[in-house]
């Protein structure tokens, strides 16, 4: 495998036709484009990864359409992910950029509640808001998915803000730039990938992995 190079701009040109054309024949007729300029940047990026992060999962390009009103059949983007017990290191492709992210997607019930637990406790809250400080400083957007109000337990407790998260996740976007098209792009991947580390090991010690059936990451 040849080392990563960047992603062509031939890559977002891709995604961009494929966002206004999403149908087989698009897909056919383009697919060569698809391999040579997504498929194997992407390969060769994730193989330079893993050494320092692990296994890197290579989404498939194929939406699963079996329960969804939407019926188009493939992602608009190309997608790779991280995962260990839940929390996930994660980067995307498409026509708008590059994303990349970190934290806990789609939390179960019983991780929800311990992150909310967590959250509520003087010590390791106090050590998220440092954590989350840090991200935010970085250019990283920290929410997640949210109840509609505290629950009560946590009426009293400090960091409020944080009191509805049911996941939390870090989102840093990065808008098409010339070094995406260059080897300075894994740079800049693996930068992130590294400040997000903090966060996931704040979840893995206060949160840890589901104690029932957990939901996909996204991009599964």
């Amino acid at each position: 495998m040849t080392d990563f190079s960047g992603f062509p701009e031939a890559a977002l040109d891709f995604y961009e036709g494929l966002e206004s054309d999403n149908s087989k024949a698009y897909w056919t007729d383009h697919k060569a484009l698809y391999e040579s300029s997504v498929q194997a940047p992407m390969r060769a990026l994730l193989a330079g990864l893993e050494p320092e992060f692990g296994p890197v999962k290579f989404f498939r390009p194929y939406r699963d359409v079996r329960f969804s009103k939407d019926k188009t059949p493939y992602k608009t983007h190309a997608a790779a992910a991280a995962q260990d017990e839940g929390q996930a290191l994660y980067l995307q492709i498409g026509a708008d950029g590059l994303m990349l992210a970190g934290g806990l997607w789609r939390a179960t019930t019983d991780q929800a509640r311990r992150l909310r637990a967590a959250i509520a406790d003087e010590r390791t809250g106090a050590a998220l808001a440092t954590v989350i400080s840090r991200l935010t400083s970085e250019g990283f957007r920290v929410d997640g998915d949210r109840l509609q109000r505290v629950p009560k337990e946590h009426s009293e407790a400090p960091r409020q803000e944080l009191l509805t998260l049911k996941s939390l996740t870090a989102v840093q976007q990065h808008d098409p730039a010339p070094w995406l098209h260059t080897p300075e792009a894994r740079d800049r991947i693996a930068s992130a990938w590294r400040e997000l580390a903090a966060l996931n090991s704040w979840l893995h010690q206060h949160v840890g992995p589901p104690r029932e059936p957990a939901r996909s990451a996204p991009g599964g």
